[in-house]
C-alpha cells in the first residue's frame, strides 16, 4: 500500500442573506415543502422569523441539490462516497467553518521535530485502534469551535490505554476553560493541539469528561486535580507533510492529531465512503484524529475521528463514518501519492 495521504478542506465566515421573504417565495420550490418539514422534524429546526426560515430554505435546497447531483455521480461511480442532508443542511460553507473549523495554528509555531523515523520496517497493511480498545466514543462539538481539544484528548485517551489498560473519555471542556491566552487558544473561538499538550504538561494533569462533562461554551476554568484522569510528559511532531511519517506513526504509536483542511461543502455533507475532495489546500482549518489506516476496494485510506458532524443513519459493521446514530465520526480519507501538504502532528505520550 502507497503512503497515506489526504484531501480534505476549508471554510470562510459570512452572515446569513436574508432575503425579503416576497423576493425569496418566487425562488422556492413548494414540491420540496414536505421533505422540508420532514427534515425540520427530524433535526428539530426552529426559527424565530418567517424571513430566517425562507433564507435557510433556500440554502438548504441548494445544499439538496448539491447532494442529490453528487449522490447521482456516486451511483455511476464517479465519487468514492456518498453526501447525506444532516444537521448542517440549512447552513453556508462559510458558516460551517466558523462554527467548526477553529483551528488556531501558532504564528509563531517553532516545530519541535523529534519523532524518528524507521524507514526500513515493515509495517501492515491496515491498522484500526479501535479494534485494540483504544478510541473512545464519537463525540459532537456542536456550535463550539472546539475541535482542536477533541482531537487532543482523543489523542491522549488512546495513550493513557496503551500505559494503563483503562479508556477513559478525558475532558475537552477542560480544555476550553484552561488552556487559554497563555497558550494561543481561545476556547470555543479555537486553539491548537500542541498547545493543548503544552496546557496539560504545565498542568499536570487533565481532568476526566465525567468529571468535567462538555457545556459547548467557554467558562470558568474548573480543573480539580483530585479528579485528575491523566498527564502527559511530552508530545512529537512529524515532519512537515509526511505521510509516510504519519502512517509509521499510527501503526506504532496510537492515534494521531492531525490539523486539515475542512473547508468544502462535500466535507460537512459527507455520509459514507472513502472521502476525496481533489480541491483541497494547505489551509488547515479542522482538528480531527486519525486512528487508522487500510484499503477498501482497492482505495487506500486514513480512518479518521472527526467531531464536527452529524447524521441520522443506521448503525453498521464497518466504522461510526457513515453510521454512528447521531453523530458521523469516523471519515475514510484516501492514500494517495498526490498528497498536499499537510500539519501532522503526532500522539502525545503519557
Amino acid at each position: 500500500m502507497g503512503a497515506p495521504a489526504g484531501s480534505f478542506m476549508k471554510w470562510l465566515v459570512g452572515l446569513l442573506p436574508l432575503c425579503s421573504y416576497a423576493v425569496a417565495q418566487v425562488h422556492k420550490d413548494p414540491t420540496l415543502d414536505h421533505h422540508w418539514n420532514l427534515w425540520k422534524k427530524t433535526y428539530s429546526k426552529q426559527y424565530k422569523e418567517e424571513n430566517e426560515e425562507v433564507a435557510r430554505r433556500l440554502i438548504w435546497e441548494k445544499n439538496l441539490k448539491f447532494v442529490m447531483l453528487h449522490n447521482l455521480e456516486h451511483s455511476m461511480g464517479m465519487h468514492s462516497y456518498d453526501l447525506g442532508m444532516n444537521h448542517l443542511g440549512d447552513m453556508t460553507g462559510e458558516e460551517v467553518i466558523s462554527l467548526m473549523g477553529s483551528l488556531r495554528v501558532p504564528s509563531q509555531w517553532q516545530r519541535n521535530v523529534t519523532y524518528r523515523s524507521n524507514s526500513n520496517q515493515k509495517l501492515p497493511d491496515s491498522v484500526d485502534w479501535r479494534e485494540k480498545g483504544c478510541v473512545t466514543e464519537v463525540k459532537y462539538q456542536g456550535s463550539c469551535g472546539a475541535c482542536w481539544a477533541f482531537s487532543a484528548v482523543g489523542a491522549l485517551e488512546a495513550q493513557l490505554k496503551l500505559k494503563t489498560g483503562k479508556l477513559v473519555s478525558l475532558s475537552a471542556q477542560n480544555l476550553v476553560d484552561c488552556s487559554t491566552e497563555k497558550y494561543g487558544n481561545k476556547g470555543c473561538n479555537g486553539g491548537f493541539m500542541t498547545t493543548a499538550f503544552q496546557y496539560i504538561i504545565d498542568n499536570n494533569g487533565i481532568d476526566s469528561e465525567a468529571s468535567y462533562p462538555y457545556k459547548a461554551m467557554n467558562g470558568k476554568c474548573r480543573y480539580d486535580s483530585k479528579k485528575r484522569a491523566a498527564t502527559c510528559s511530552k508530545y512529537t511532531e512529524l515532519p512537515f507533510g509526511s505521510e509516510d511519517a504519519l502512517k509509521e506513526a499510527v501503526a506504532n504509536k496510537g492515534p494521531v492529531s492531525v490539523a486539515i483542511d475542512a473547508s468544502h461543502y462535500s466535507f460537512f455533507l459527507y455520509r459514507s465512503g472513502v472521502y476525496y475532495e481533489p480541491s483541497c489546500t494547505q489551509n488547515v482549518n479542522h482538528g480531527v484524529l486519525v486512528v487508522g489506516y487500510g484499503n477498501l476496494n482497492g482505495k487506500d485510506y486514513w480512518l479518521v475521528k472527526n467531531s464536527g458532524a452529524s447524521t441520522l443513519v443506521t448503525k453498521d459493521i464497518f466504522g461510526w463514518q457513515e453510521t454512528v446514530e447521531i453523530t458521523v465520526g469516523l471519515l475514510v480519507i484516501p492514500l494517495t501519492q498526490k498528497s498536499r501538504p499537510l500539519h501532522f502532528i503526532t500522539s502525545p505520550k503519557n
